[in-house]
C-alpha cells in the first residue's frame, strides 16, 4: 500500500502541484512570520543588553500606590542622593541620568528620527572626565546652554559634523545649538532609526526637570563586587520614594517587554497565516476528493483483491503526508526568504531595525513541517475515508459516487444549525472575541450550506449566460453539476472577500464617525500640538494668543490628581474662551462661569460618581494640596474630549511644571494656507510642531486607517492567491474528468473557441458566486460589529462603500477569468478522438 501511494503521488505530479503551492503559501506565511519576529526580537534584545552594559545597579523614583504621596509623578532623585550612593561600599562610580524628548531638524528644516524615538539626555562626566555611555567619535562633550553633541548615525543621515549649528525643540520653542561633538552609542532606539542629542547636565535638568534632579542614577560596581551585593548596599541608603534594580534585571525586563510586543505582532500575522491555511484546506480536500473519485475503480479493485478499508484510507493519507512534507520544506525555505525580505523592507521605510543575524529557531522548522503535514493530512482524511466506505461492486459499476439524498439532508441540517448558532453569537456579542468566534461559526455554517445555496444563486445567472449561446448553457450546468465541488471552490474565495469587505465597511464607518465627531466637537480653526504627542511649553500659547490673526486660544493642560480617593487627570482649559473653541453637547449646565472651584465633567464620569450640576467633590491636586470642586455642567464625552475640565488658573498654583497637551486656536478669517504659514512662522518654523485644521485631523486619521487597511489587504491577498489556485485546480481536474464529454462536444460541432468560452464562463460563475457570498457576509459582519464600536465611538454609523464593494466583485470576476486561462486552453487542445476513448 505504501508503494502504491508513492506511485500515485508520482503519477499525478501536475495535478498535485496546485495543492503543494496552496499549502506552501500558508506554511511560508507561518515560517516567515516566526523568522521575522524572532529576528527583530533578538536584535532588539541584544541591543538593549549592550545599552545596560555600563549599569550594574540603577536607582529609580518609586511612586507608591494606594493613596500614599501626591497624585503627580514620583519625586526626582537629588544630587545629594547621587553623592550618597556613589560612596556605598562596592560602588566604583555613579552617573546621574536626565532624559526627555528632543526633536532635531535636518538642514532642510525637516524632523530627523522617528518622532517618539527623537530623544535628549545629559552627558555626565565620570572617571577621567568622560561619560562611558557615549564615547566621542569627533569633537568634545557639550558645555553650557548653547551646545549639544549628536549621535553618529543621525549626524551621518543629516550631514552634520562638529562645529555646525542645528535647530532643535524640546517642548515647542526652537533652540539654535552648536554641535560640539559626534558620539557613538549602543542605545536601542538610535540603532532602530531614532536620534539622540546630549546636553550638559545643568542644561538637561533645566529642560527636562529641575536643577539638581535626576530621573535615574546608574551605578557601576567596583571590581569583585556583584550586582546583588551592590544593590543590597544601596538599598540601605535609599529613601522610601526611591528603589534600586540590578542591570541584569533591567535588561531582562526590557527583553520581556520586547518579547511581549513581538507576541502581538506575531499573533496578528499568524492569524492571517491561519486564514490562508484554512482556505488551503478547501483546495486540498477538493483535490483529494477528485483524485479519489478518478481512482474509484482502482480502489475498488484493491478492495476486491483483499485490501481493507483502513488500508485504502491509509494509502490516501500517505499521499497526503508526502505532499505535506514537500510543501512544508518548500514553505520553510520560502518563509526564510519572506522573513529576510520583511526586515529589508522595514529598513527601507526608515524604521530601521538594529543589526543582527537572521534567526531561524528549531521551533520554526518544527512548526513549519508539522503545519504542512498535519493540515494536508487532515484535509485528505475525509475523502480517503469516504472512498474506503464505497462497496467494491458499486465502485466498479460507477466511476463517480453521487451523494445520497440522506447525506445532503444531514449536511444542510448541520449547516443551518451552525449558521443560526453563529449568527446568534454575532448579534449578541459583548466583546470582539465573542464576535470573532461567532463569525467563524457563521463562516463554517455557510460553507456547509453552500451546495444548497449554489443552485439558486448560480441559477439566477442563467438569463445572462444564455446570451453566450450553448457554451453559456453548458457552463451553468457544469457549475451546478457537482454542488459540493462548486461549494468548496467558491468558499475559498468567499472567506477572503468576507474579511476584506468586513474590514472595509468597518474602516469606512469609523472614518465617517471620526469626521462627525471632529465637526461636532470643535469650533477651533486650528489645533496645535507636538508631532511626537509630547507636551508643549506654555510659551506656545502665549505666542499664538499674541498673533494679530488670532481671536481666541485655549490649552488642554493635563494635571494628575486624586478625585474622591481615585487617581484622575484634570484637564485645564481657558474658562473664558473654551466655549468659542469647542461645542460639546451639554446634557446639563454649560461652560459659562468655568473658573475658580467650578468644573464641567463628561457624562460617563458623572454617572460613575452620581454627579449632577451643583454636586461637589473632594480633590487632591498634583502638589498634594486638597480642595473641593463644584460641577457646573455635564457634557457628552467622546474620544476628542472627555474627563473633568477646570480653568487653567485653578491648576497652575499646584503644577510642578506647566505642560500643554495641545492648544486650540480661533482666527479672524477661518482656515487658509496663508494663516497656517503665518502661525508656523510665529512659532519659529518648528518641525516638531504640527498645526492642524479639523480636516487635517480627519485626513491624518484617514491616512492611518488606510495604511492599516492596505496592510491587511496585503496580508489577505495571500488567501485570495490561494483561492485562485483552488479555482485553477478545480477546473483543471474537472476538465480531466470530462474528457469524454468534451470530446463528444467537439465531435458534434462545438469548436475550440466554444470549449474555451464554456470553461471560462464556468470559472466566472463560480468566482462571482463566491464573491457575492463573501461581500454579503462581510457587510453582515461589519453591521454586527457596529454595536461594539458604538460603545467607544458614539457617532458610529454603518457606511456601505459601494464603490469598493463593486471593485471587490470585479476582482472576483478577474480571478475567475485568470484562473480559467490554463484549464480552458488545455480543454481546447484535447484531441477529440483520444478524449472520447479515454476512461
Amino acid at each position: 500500500m505504501f508503494r502504491t501511494a508513492l506511485r500515485n503521488v508520482l503519477a499525478h505530479k501536475a495535478r498535485l502541484l496546485m495543492t503543494v503551492l496552496a499549502v506552501m503559501l500558508g506554511v511560508a506565511f507561518v515560517s516567515g512570520t516566526l523568522v521575522f519576529t524572532s529576528t527583530i526580537s533578538d536584535a532588539y534584545q541584544k541591543s538593549s543588553q549592550k545599552g545596560y552594559g555600563h549599569v550594574d545597579v540603577a536607582v529609580q523614583p518609586h511612586h507608591r500606590e494606594g493613596g500614599e504621596g501626591n497624585p503627580g509623578e514620583a519625586p526626582k532623585l537629588s544630587q545629594g542622593l547621587l553623592d550618597q550612593v556613589s560612596k556605598v561600599p562596592g560602588a566604583a562610580f555613579a552617573t546621574g541620568s536626565v532624559n526627555g524628548f528632543a526633536a532635531i531638524a535636518d538642514k532642510n528644516g525637516k524632523l530627523i528620527g522617528e518622532g517618539f524615538s527623537s530623544s535628549g539626555a545629559n552627558y555626565y562626566p565620570g572617571p577621567g572626565g568622560k561619560d562611558a555611555r557615549y564615547p566621542m567619535k569627533d569633537g568634545r562633550a557639550p558645555h553650557g546652554a548653547g551646545e549639544i553633541a549628536l549621535d553618529a548615525k543621525t549626524a551621518d543621515r543629516a550631514g552634520y559634523k562638529a562645529g555646525d549649528t542645528v535647530r532643535i525643540s524640546v517642548d515647542g520653542p526652537v533652540l539654535t545649538q552648536k554641535i560640539t561633538g559626534i558620539f557613538t552609542t549602543d542605545d536601542g532606539s538610535v540603532s532602530a532609526g531614532g536620534s539622540l542629542a546630549l546636553f550638559d547636565t545643568p542644561t538637561a535638568q533645566k529642560l527636562y526637570g529641575k536643577p539638581g534632579e535626576f530621573s535615574q542614577i546608574d551605578v557601576k560596581a567596583a571590581a569583585g563586587t556583584s550586582q546583588t551585593a551592590l544593590k543590597a548596599g544601596i538599598d540601605k541608603v535609599l529613601p522610601k520614594d526611591a528603589e534600586s534594580v540590578t542591570g541584569k534585571q533591567l535588561a531582562d525586563d526590557e527583553a520581556e517587554i520586547i518579547a511581549r510586543s513581538m507576541d502581538g505582532m506575531r499573533t496578528s500575522l499568524l492569524v492571517f497565516a491561519g486564514i490562508s491555511l484554512f482556505v488551503g484546506i478547501f483546495i486540498i480536500a477538493n483535490t483529494f476528493t477528485m483524485l479519489v473519485a478518478q481512482r474509484t475503480k482502482e480502489l475498488a479493485l484493491m478492495r476486491a483483491v483483499g485490501a481493507s478499508r483502513r488500508q485504502v484510507t491509509r494509502s490516501v493519507l500517505i499521499e497526503a503526508f508526502v505532499v505535506g512534507a514537500v510543501a512544508g520544506v518548500a514553505g520553510l525555505v520560502a518563509g526564510i526568504g519572506i522573513g529576510a525580505g520583511l526586515r529589508a523592507l522595514i529598513n527601507k521605510t526608515g524604521s530601521a531595525i538594529p543589526d543582527g543575524p537572521l534567526v531561524i529557531a528549531p521551533s520554526t522548522v518544527l512548526v513549519s513541517m508539522v503545519v504542512g503535514i498535519v493540515v494536508t493530512m487532515l484535509a485528505a482524511w475525509l475523502p480517503g475515508r469516504r472512498a474506503a466506505k464505497i462497496p467494491p461492486v458499486a465502485a466498479m459499476n460507477s466511476v463517480h459516487a453521487v451523494a445520497t439524498t440522506k447525506s445532503l439532508v444531514v449536511r444542510n441540517s448541520i449547516g443551518g444549525v451552525l449558521f443560526a448558532l453563529g449568527a446568534a453569537v454575532v448579534l449578541t456579542a459583548s466583546s470582539s472575541t465573542m464576535l470573532g468566534l461567532g463569525a467563524a461559526v457563521v463562516l463554517i455554517g455557510v460553507f456547509v450550506l453552500t451546495p444548497l445555496l449554489s443552485r439558486p444563486v448560480i441559477g439566477a445567472a442563467a438569463p445572462v449566460l444564455r446570451l453566450f449561446g450553448m457554451p453559456g448553457k453548458l457552463a451553468r450546468q457544469n457549475a451546478v453539476r457537482n454542488p459540493r465541488r462548486t461549494a468548496a471552490t467558491a468558499s475559498a474565495l468567499m472567506i477572503g472577500l468576507t474579511l476584506i469587505t468586513g474590514l472595509t465597511v468597518i474602516a469606512g464607518s469609523v472614518q465617517q464617525a471620526i469626521d462627525k465627531m471632529a465637526t461636532q466637537s470643535l469650533k477651533a480653526d486650528y489645533v496645535v500640538s507636538m508631532a511626537s504627542m509630547t507636551s508643549l511649553s506654555p510659551d506656545v500659547e502665549k505666542k499664538l494668543s499674541a498673533h494679530p490673526d488670532v481671536t481666541a486660544t485655549s490649552p488642554l493642560r493635563m494635571s494628575p490628581s486624586r478625585v474622591d480617593g481615585d487617581f484622575q487627570n484634570l484637564t485645564g482649559v481657558n474658562g473664558d474662551s473654551i466655549g468659542k473653541l469647542t461645542k460639546p453637547e451639554f446634557t446639563a449646565g454649560s461652560f459659562a462661569g468655568l473658573s475658580g472651584d467650578k468644573a464641567v465633567v463628561d457624562d460617563a464620569t458623572a454617572r460613575t460618581h452620581h454627579w449632577k450640576p451643583g454636586s461637589s467633590f473632594a480633590v487632591t491636586f498634583e502638589d498634594g494640596k486638597k480642595g473641593r470642586l463644584t460641577v457646573s455642567g455635564v457634557y457628552k464625552g467622546n474620544d476628542l474630549m472627555r474627563g473633568i475640565m477646570v480653568d487653567t488658573k485653578t491648576l497652575a498654583p499646584h503644577a510642578s511644571r506647566l505642560d500643554d497637551r495641545q492648544v486650540m486656536v480661533k482666527t479672524k478669517n477661518g482656515t487658509s494656507e496663508s494663516v497656517k504659514d503665518s502661525l508656523r512662522k510665529a512659532l519659529g518654523d518648528n518641525p516638531a510642531i504640527q498645526i492642524q485644521t479639523k480636516q487635517d485631523i480627519s485626513d491624518g486619521i484617514s491616512k492611518l486607517i488606510n495604511v492599516l487597511l492596505n496592510m491587511l489587504y496585503g496580508l489577505l491577498a495571500m488567501a485570495v492567491i490561494v483561492a485562485v489556485l483552488g479555482v485553477i485546480n478545480t477546473l483543471a481536474m474537472s476538465v480531466f474528468e470530462r474528457q469524454q464529454e468534451i470530446g463528444m462536444l467537439r465531435a458534434i460541432g462545438l469548436d475550440r473557441k466554444g470549449i474555451k468560452r464554456m470553461v471560462r464562463l464556468e470559472s466566472l460563475v463560480i468566482s462571482l458566486f463566491g464573491g457575492v457570498m463573501g461581500i454579503a457576509l462581510g457587510v453582515f459582519f461589519g453591521w454586527a460589529a457596529g454595536d461594539l464600536i458604538k460603545k467607544g465611538i458614539n457617532t458610529y454609523e454603518l457606511v456601505l462603500p459601494w464603490g469598493r464593494m463593486g471593485l471587490f466583485l470585479l476582482l472576483a470576476a478577474v480571478v475567475g477569468v485568470l484562473a480559467a486561462l490554463w484549464p480552458a486552453r488545455r480543454a481546447a487542445k484535447l484531441n477529440m478522438l483520444s478524449a472520447i476513448k479515454a476512461e
